[in-house]
């Protein structure tokens, strides 16, 4: 279904991040889920979100993976602190020596793969990863698809072909091009605020590792932006990026740093997924689990466009976001609509479907009750269709 919307655009978006499920609370029916994080227990999701690239919005998922790590066996009882360590170094090399397709980075070469069979070949994809999809093996694919380009967040100062020149060294002795304001969105670690980034670029050739057979170098663009003026106590902005996008000019590195500031959507829709449709909750045998996931993962991906299109176009249509027995039902269950349906007003009504209380009306929606609404409404269309048919 996405892959047919976003066949009508000449370029689209497609963010890619990895999220952990937490169901280390489930204490029977533990088959199937394995080891996250810091001593948790659940699943691991990957999704690649479709974006439109003019004004950032939602247009659904291309891709989702769903896995679970296995559990690491049990030390050996007595275990000396040496006989530890050679397990342990054992085990590290094993990894290392894993074929590249069963390790779990590979979900970004595997991403850009799928959705290239998936989408029209009118249609170019521009992959968004941050810093984990920073792998040379991210690049060396690249320049085997016809219609797929990428812009990656740096993790790594690498050695550039020429005279073992690194990475960050190049961009810093590159001219301030321009500046740029972009409006940063709330993280975990900073709240929402704007910023002046001081902008250099310019061609640049990463070396390609000894692992690889064809040694020739992968040619792409960097972006460097550095934070002017960062307020105090804040941490300042810094990203390299790196792209297959040709930044000719300013107004192309302009736009890969607008694109890429897109790339907190996907963080946006993992946090719908969780404190909205409260994935974790759930309790369930692992296989069930994996079903329910696929079904909260279109509602996750409908609640955001919801959200972003009432937070930056709230006077919009609201069939814009609603289909006609949708718009129907909400002026059947709520009297006096105003003559013009809005965006604004048909959140509003979702929301008091899920409890929103119209005496609090200045009191900003909250996640959970647009999703309590939505899954009310869906009921009620269902009601609707099921009276009409007896």
């Amino acid at each position: 279904m996405t892959a047919e919307t976003v066949g009508e655009c000449d370029v689209v978006l497609c963010i890619g991040d990895t999220t952990f499920l937490d169901y280390g609370s489930i204490v029977a029916k533990t088959e199937g889920y394995g080891p996250i994080g810091k001593g948790g227990n659940g699943l691991i999701l990957h999704s690649a979100l479709a974006i439109e690239p003019n004004h950032g919005q939602s247009l659904g998922l291309l891709w989702q993976k769903l896995w679970n790590r296995q559990p690491k066996p049990k030390p050996p009882l007595n275990e000396t602190p040496t006989q530890k360590k050679q397990r342990q170094t054992a085990a590290r090399k094993e990894a290392q020596n894993r074929p590249f397709e069963q390790k779990e980075s590979y979900k970004w070469v595997q991403a850009l793969t799928t959705v290239e069979s998936l989408v029209s070949q009118q249609t170019r994809v521009i992959h968004v990863f941050d810093r984990e999809g920073d792998i040379t093996e991210v690049f060396a694919q690249l320049r085997q698809l016809q219609h797929t380009g990428a812009i990656v967040r740096a993790a790594h100062n690498r050695s550039l072909d020429s005279d073992s020149e690194r990475l960050w060294s190049k961009l810093e002795a590159q001219p301030i091009s321009f500046e740029q304001q972009l409006e940063l969105p709330q993280t975990q670690k900073r709240p929402a605020r704007q910023t002046k980034l001081a902008i250099r670029f310019c061609p640049v050739n990463l070396r390609t590792p000894y692992r690889f057979d064809n040694r020739s170098p992968l040619p792409v663009y960097a972006v460097y932006a550095t934070e002017v003026d960062c307020p105090e106590g804040e941490t300042p902005v810094e990203w390299m990026l790196l792209t297959t996008q040709v930044i000719a000019d300013i107004e192309m590195a302009s736009m890969v740093l607008r694109w890429y500031s897109y790339r907190w959507r996907v963080e946006e829709y993992h946090k719908i997924f969780k404190s909205g449709c409260q994935v974790e909750k759930y309790r369930l045998a692992a296989e069930g689990m994996k079903t329910l996931i696929g079904f909260l993962s279109v509602i996750a991906v409908e609640l955001l466009q919801l959200t972003y299109l009432h937070r930056t176009q709230p006077w919009a249509p609201a069939i814009e976001i609603l289909n006609s027995l949708e718009l129907r039902i909400l002026k059947a269950k709520f009297p006096k609509p105003p003559k013009v349906l809005t965006v604004s007003w048909a959140v509003e009504a979702i929301a008091r479907l899920g409890g929103y209380l119209e005496h609090r009306s200045k009191t900003p929606i909250g996640i959970q009750v647009l999703w309590r609404g939505w899954l009310k409404l869906h009921d009620l269309c269902e009601g609707w269709q099921l009276a009409k048919q007896t």
